[in-house]
């Protein structure tokens, strides 16, 4: 499907002809269009052009008018008001012509796909092997599973990769207790041996506080740890195929916790820290023949005029330490190495906590300097801020432990089945329960979604799963009161433009509305700023409300009137419905 011509790109370039044909020079001049609460849309760049030519602004806007066509077809009217701005109105008929081509195109809805789309490499959603994920892993999850619908559905060639941490020492323990105890994750519980990822994350982590309890009471057992980390290095058959099945039943869990999220991740995405250890020592040697890595005391190091500790010393970047071990740094720009040489990638995004904002600005300096991030390829950190609690601070348990995620969900899904029980008229238990799954896991990832990424935010059901305000719930709403709407629409009456027919106020809102999908899908997708489509997306359900209580749809004054309203009301809940699917999100069609 052709993608279509959004409302203000055709006012844009019937202004930018006119701009050209009143003054030659200003052939290419931008004439600053934006929406405007004095008419439909404003255009300010007059004033640029009048002093670049020394003109009287208010007589060079009278000039550009003179050379707009006005009429039924784009533009209504046109007049000049302040110091040389221009107050243009759109024709009814443009703008349900122009929502009637985007209704043709059911699956994008005109949207276009970007002109020179390229390859994105994302890093997101990483969760640690053996251990519970909690609050702190909603939003890299959340976040980049959002980007990702975003950049696809603009055209990007897109390679998940998900870089849990499944190395490191803490392995030499679990590893020794399991050999010592090689029945401690044996599957009973189901003939198949298939078990629920909440069985699997507890079986990890009886094992973990045992192992851990040993580990810190009996030395011997401390040294035989030590030393299966040594073998763990060194590529040991037996230590590697048992630190697999920490892995696996790790996976088991992982799945789980994101099915719950509704999100797809897939195995083959899952390459994590031990995905890189063939390319460590290559990239130390590589560092250090093109003389980016130092050694110093030992450490392979590389420095930084501007990294300065508390005493006024450069604090480096220890891509190999002086026992031998590598860092994450080791593990980061091979993994840079490999998305760049081998995955062919121009953009590298990253997904992290703003709290690792130093350690990625040293490492992604690092591959510059190393010639590996070349001049056509970026590297950018994502960062996210800090879920808080009600008071503001850290969210954490009465305790003061982390959250589990899990617990979050669940809490999230019972207050939203709750929400959905006490407005359900004719729905089963089972469809409450699937209805308030989607809202509550709605209501959490619209939260964090609409909330810019780089700030914090305070984690607070009450308000997430309330009807009113910018919550998914009053979206989802506005979605499935829409599709109830169109159920009652009178036998062989279908939703149908017509544009000869003249729109109220709140229509002409609502259809202005629709024609900025495109381009705030493209904004968000460009600026990897999933709010921005959320803001847009609860602006599109206010306006819907606003019509829907002043312009009646099935009682309409003509047969004609109640097409053109249905239509109106069917093309909102599709871009209701793509543009929530795009935040990752849900839309029930009976709430």
């Amino acid at each position: 499907m052709a993608s279509v011509t959004s409302l203000s790109d055709s006012v844009q370039q019937h202004l930018a002809s006119a701009l050209s044909a009143t003054r030659p020079e200003a052939a290419g001049a931008d004439p600053l269009l934006r929406r405007s609460d004095r008419a439909d849309y404003q255009a300010n760049g007059i004033l640029a052009l009048a002093k670049k030519a020394k003109a009287n602004p208010r007589e060079l806007a009278a000039e550009v008018v003179s050379h707009v066509v006005t009429g039924d077809e784009l533009i209504k009217d046109v007049e000049v008001s302040g110091p040389g701005f221009l107050n243009i109105t759109i024709a009814d008929r443009a703008i349900t012509a122009n929502l009637a081509a985007r209704y043709a195109d059911p699956e994008r809805l005109g949207v276009p796909v970007a002109a020179n789309p390229g390859t994105t490499v994302i890093d997101y959603a990483q969760p640690n092997v053996a251990k519970e994920m909690h609050v702190g892993h909603l939003r890299s999850a959340v976040i980049g599973d959002s980007v990702v619908q975003l950049l696809e559905f603009t055209g990007e060639t897109v390679v998940r990769r998900h870089h849990i941490g499944d190395w490191g020492t803490q392995f030499g323990m679990l590893i020794q207790y399991l050999d010592e105890h090689p029945h401690e994750l044996d599957h009973k519980s189901s003939e198949d041996g298939a078990i629920s990822g909440e069985e699997a994350m507890s079986n990890l982590d009886r094992l973990y506080k045992t192992a851990r309890k040993l580990f810190d009471s009996d030395e011997e057992f401390k040294t035989r740890s030590r030393r299966r980390v040594v073998d763990l290095q060194a590529g040991d058959a037996h230590t590697l195929s048992i630190w697999q099945k920490f892995v696996d039943e790790s996976k088991i869990y992982f799945f789980s916790v994101f099915e719950k999220l509704d999100m797809e991740i897939r195995d083959a995405d899952i390459v994590g820290e031990s995905g890189y250890n063939d390319m460590l020592a290559e990239t130390c040697r590589l560092l250090e023949d093109k003389g980016v890595a130092v050694r110093s005391e030992g450490a392979l190091c590389v420095f930084f005029e501007d990294v300065l500790g508390p005493d006024g010393k450069q604090v480096p970047l220890i891509v190999q330490k002086s026992d031998g071990g590598y860092g994450y740094a080791a593990t980061d720009l091979s993994a840079i190495r490999d998305r760049v040489f081998h995955l062919k990638a121009d953009t590298l995004l990253y997904v992290v906590d703003a709290r690792q904002a130093l350690h990625f600005k040293m490492v992604f300096e690092t591959a510059r300097r190393a010639g590996w991030l070349g001049e056509d390829v970026k590297a950018v950190q994502l960062a996210f801020g800090t879920v808080l609690g009600k008071d503001g601070k850290p969210f954490k348990t009465r305790e003061g432990e982390t959250v589990k995620l899990v617990d979050l969900l669940d809490e999230a899904i019972d207050r939203a089945s709750a929400v959905v029980r006490e407005k359900a008229q004719d729905l089963s238990e089972e469809e409450i329960a699937e209805r308030g799954t989607q809202v509550g896991v709605g209501a959490v990832k619209y939260a964090d979604l609409s909330t810019s990424a780089n700030r914090d935010y305070k984690f607070d059901l009450d308000q997430m799963v309330s009807l009113n305000g910018d919550t998914s719930v009053y979206l989802q709403y506005a979605y499935a009161r829409i599709r109830s709407i169109l159920r009652k629409a009178p036998e062989g009456v279908r939703p149908s433009a017509h544009p000869e027919l003249a729109l109220h106020e709140a229509e002409r809102a609502l259809g202005l509305h629709m024609d900025a999908f495109a381009e705030t899908v493209a904004d968000a997708a460009r600026e990897y700023a999933p709010h921005k489509l959320a803001a847009y997306l609860y602006q599109l359900a206010s306006l819907y409300t606003s019509f829907y209580d002043k312009c009646p749809v099935l009682k309409a004054e003509s047969p004609d009137q109640v097409a053109n309203r249905l239509f109106l009301c069917d093309i909102t809940a599709r871009t209701l419905h793509r543009g929530m699917a795009l935040l990752g999100i849900r839309t029930p069609e009976r709430l």
